[in-house]
């Protein structure tokens, strides 16, 4: 009688178990080359988009990285790695400005190329644009800064459960959105094609609220809560407003054939000065203006003008009560 090694371990139970074999013979490997014909097959036709040139693309994290070092620019010390004090605070605002320039320079000039490669523009000069665009931005963010510790000041006088700056700096979404679409419109203003709309996409991912980078907005400006906020392109809004969770101010209902036709009319509301909008109102129309000192109540529909220092509310609606026992 053999006297089995029990140092050997028999595989067979497990062979008899393993069917990789099997699961090879399986693939479908061999079906994948077809689809991507097809997609080739797809891009080539004008029902569907793509980019596929030699000329770059603007990016999107490099335009996220834009807005993230322009806030530790525009609040030194809350968002910054490293201490800052007194004695190196101007070297390291110049060397952050200075990068910062570099950085828009650089995204500028392909969101400029690629402009021009999709809509067969003649030549523009983008090299020579982008640094003029550029510095012009760079420009701006004194006036940006000012007018966001207005936007601030707002926060803390319209918010009682505000403890102090520091709660609206750190933790508002409303100041976020606020300050990227600060920082956006003076792109736009300078026609600095998709970047501004990649930056405002960008708050409202992380905040909810959609403010258009075409928009208008008064200094005080302050978004309580903020979910839901909508804001299109065409709205001008006073100083000193305060809007609510959920507040559309939109365009009204729009032909198919819009986007062409309607793309340089005025399409959203005017929210005049020192006006409050509670939650979930919508108020639409390019032609609807609300007068100044206004107050609007939550869940109001709106598509027709309100004169100054007029309040809107809903009849207070009929409760039922029940008692299951």
């Amino acid at each position: 009688m053999r006297k089995e090694n029990p140092n050997i371990i028999d595989t067979l139970p497990i062979g008899g178990l393993c069917d990789h074999v099997h699961i090879s013979n399986c693939s479908q490997h061999y079906k994948v080359p077809k689809v991507v014909k097809e997609l080739l097959s797809s891009w080539s036709t004008k029902e569907c988009f793509e980019h596929i040139s030699p000329i770059a693309i603007p990016s999107q994290e490099s335009i996220i990285d834009i807005v993230e070092q322009a806030r530790c620019i525009l609040f030194p010390g809350y968002f910054t790695r490293s201490k800052l004090h007194a004695s190196n605070l101007e070297y390291y605002i110049g060397k952050q400005t200075t990068d910062l320039y570099d950085k828009v320079a650089e995204q500028i000039i392909m969101a400029i190329r690629h402009d021009c490669r999709r809509n067969n523009l003649p030549c523009t000069n983008c090299e020579s644009q982008s640094h003029i665009k550029a510095l012009a931005f760079i420009e701006t963010l004194p006036k940006v800064a000012a007018i966001l510790a207005t936007d601030i000041r707002a926060a803390l006088d319209g918010d009682p459960a505000t403890k102090g700056p520091d709660d609206v700096i750190f933790c508002y979404p409303g100041l976020l959105a606020t300050l990227v679409f600060r920082l956006a419109h003076e792109l736009y203003l300078l026609g600095v094609p998709v970047v501004p709309r990649i930056m405002t996409e960008y708050a409202h991912s992380k905040t909810g609220i959609d403010i258009h980078p075409g928009a208008t907005i008064g200094q005080g400006f302050f978004i309580d809560h903020g979910t839901g906020v909508v804001i299109g392109e065409t709205t001008i809004i006073g100083k000193n407003v305060r809007l609510y969770q959920g507040v559309t101010l939109g365009a009204l209902s729009l032909p198919r054939d819009a986007g062409e036709k309607m793309r340089n009319m005025k399409r959203h509301p005017t929210i005049e000065d020192d006006v409050i909008i509670y939650a979930n109102t919508t108020i639409l129309g390019g032609r609807t203006i609300i007068g100044e000192g206004s107050t609007i109540g939550g869940n109001i529909w709106l598509t027709e003008s309100v004169p100054p220092g007029t309040k809107v509310l809903l009849k207070r609606p009929e409760l039922i009560y029940s008692n299951s026992h």
